[in-house]
């Protein structure tokens, strides 16, 4: 071969390899990405969404059985049937949600989310799977009083945190108040009982309501020009070839003609004629239980770490006594939310997938402890310390004084108080509904929304927490009478 040959070979070959190669590369990387790769690799597509908003995602008892129905569910199982994985549903506030797929807590939302510019900043979109207009809602008595946008003057207007419908109502209402809740039946019950005077809703779920509800109906000629909501699910940043694997779901939904018979089968299973109790009785029952375990968790745990820390801070050695007061300090002076997300969403980061009911059953912990801790260290600081002289004078070490002498009196004076602190994470607890655990309030929400009934879920809850704080305190009260008769 000669010289001349061989070059134009060279140059032949680095032209092939500089454009064709890179082409392979790229189609290949199309083909696949980390989130496509962890969903294959677990066999499971972990789908976010908030269930109380029907006829998209909501509780419903089918066969005798607590179910998540709903289209958006039907489109969650097309889309894991062609990937070829199991779909499991997380549940959790909708407000949680983004914070939930941005830590890899869940690998897509479907909970009829539209790709507003904010959140494409956070997320990426798949296409559109739907298109809804967005309905004002208002007592059927004021039908007549609101006519346009422009009326709405000093109305309170009653809307779900974070969507779209919140950002119109602020946006297109003149002169409205907005009050942005966290659950659509919260905003139905604030409506029924005169909190506010309209509601802003997609319109499926306005039918719903509006079809349940005699006493409300739609403000007709009020029209948003911004009122149309285009409808996707939620992926991760740069996941782009599940975008691709979702899209053709979505495609093949669309062109098959399949969302009218999923929106058919969700329409039926909301009005499936089974008595209120009959039908929901086993949501109190799960939510009463698992209610219980979360405060039983909480303070077992919070009362041992409590009384390291009480011990911690009588301590004369300075580097024990200062990061117990500084963890007590912290733990009092921070709301029970912030520590909840700190544990749901911060292990995560960390790497360790924990679940909901464990990381709330740990931030409950960790919340009581410090409560305890103060409790125990005024207990122990009320007893005379001539107890502790007497003891150290019979021979007896600080540690064994304090657990024969010491703690025992210390227990009796603090039995009360720690029954408190019981009651108080019965009632705490609640709050660990924002991350999806199934406790009584996070159920009474379900039951608000799948039953369209805001008020009675509510009345049955509110006894439930009465006849489990009061019987608490009899008990304690048994307790704390026989230790006198012991005296």
């Amino acid at each position: 071969m000669t010289k001349g040959k061989s070059t134009k070979l060279f140059i032949a070959l680095a032209i092939f390899f500089t454009f064709l190669i890179p082409s392979i590369h790229a189609a290949s990387a199309a083909e696949t990405d980390p989130y496509l790769k962890k969903i294959q690799k677990n066999g499971e597509l972990r789908v976010g969404l908030s269930a109380d908003y029907p006829p998209y995602e909501f509780h419903q008892t089918i066969k005798g059985k607590d179910k998540i129905v709903g289209f958006d569910i039907s489109i969650a199982d097309k889309i894991a049937k062609d990937l070829k994985v199991k779909p499991v549903i997380t549940e959790m506030n909708f407000e949680s949600l983004l914070g939930a797929l941005k830590t890899g807590k869940i690998d897509m939302i479907i909970s009829g989310m539209s790709p507003t510019p904010e959140r494409e900043k956070e997320v990426d979109f798949s296409d559109t799977y739907m298109r809804v207009d967005q309905k004002v809602i208002v007592r059927k008595v004021d039908q007549n009083k609101f006519k346009s946008t422009s009326d709405f003057q000093g109305v309170k207007v009653g809307a779900q945190k974070q969507t779209t419908q919140e950002e119109l109502a602020q946006n297109e209402l003149s002169g409205s108040t907005v009050m942005s809740l966290q659950k659509v039946p919260d905003i139905i019950l604030n409506l029924t009982s005169n909190k506010i005077d309209a509601a802003v809703l997609e319109g499926p779920v306005a039918d719903a309501y509006v079809s349940q509800n005699k006493a409300l109906a739609y403000a007709k000629n009020v029209k948003f020009a911004n009122g149309q909501k285009d409808t996707a699910i939620a992926l991760p940043k740069g996941s782009t070839a599940l975008q691709d694997k979702v899209n053709a779901s979505i495609k093949d939904i669309k062109d098959s003609g399949a969302l009218k018979k999923y929106q058919a089968t969700a329409n039926k299973q909301m009005f499936l004629e089974e008595s209120f109790f009959q039908k929901y009785k086993d949501y109190f029952l799960k939510g009463t239980l698992y209610t219980i375990l979360l405060a039983i968790v909480g303070v077992l745990f919070g009362s041992i770490l409590g009384s390291l820390l009480a011990l911690m801070k009588l301590s004369e050695t300075r580097w024990l006594r200062w990061p117990a007061s500084w963890y007590i300090e912290f733990v009092r002076g921070t709301p029970l939310l912030v520590q909840i997300s700190i544990v749901f969403f911060g292990t995560q980061i960390l790497g360790l997938n924990l679940s909901a009911f464990l990381s709330g059953c740990i931030a409950l912990s960790l919340n009581s402890a410090a409560y305890v801790a103060e409790i125990i260290r005024a207990g122990i600081s009320a007893v005379n310390k001539g107890q502790m002289e007497a003891a150290r004078s019979l021979g007896m070490t600080r540690g064994t004084s304090m657990r024969y002498i010491i703690l025992p009196q210390a227990v009796k004076n603090i039995l009360p108080a720690l029954g408190n602190e019981f009651v108080s994470v019965i009632k705490e607890s609640s709050i660990v509904s924002v991350i999806g655990v199934g406790e009584l309030m996070f159920v009474t929400g379900v039951v608000q929304g799948a039953s369209f009934k805001p008020f009675i879920p509510l009345v049955i809850t509110s006894l439930i927490y009465f006849v489990l704080t009061f019987g608490l305190s009899r008990l304690l009260g048994v307790a704390e009478r026989r230790m006198k008769t012991s005296d």
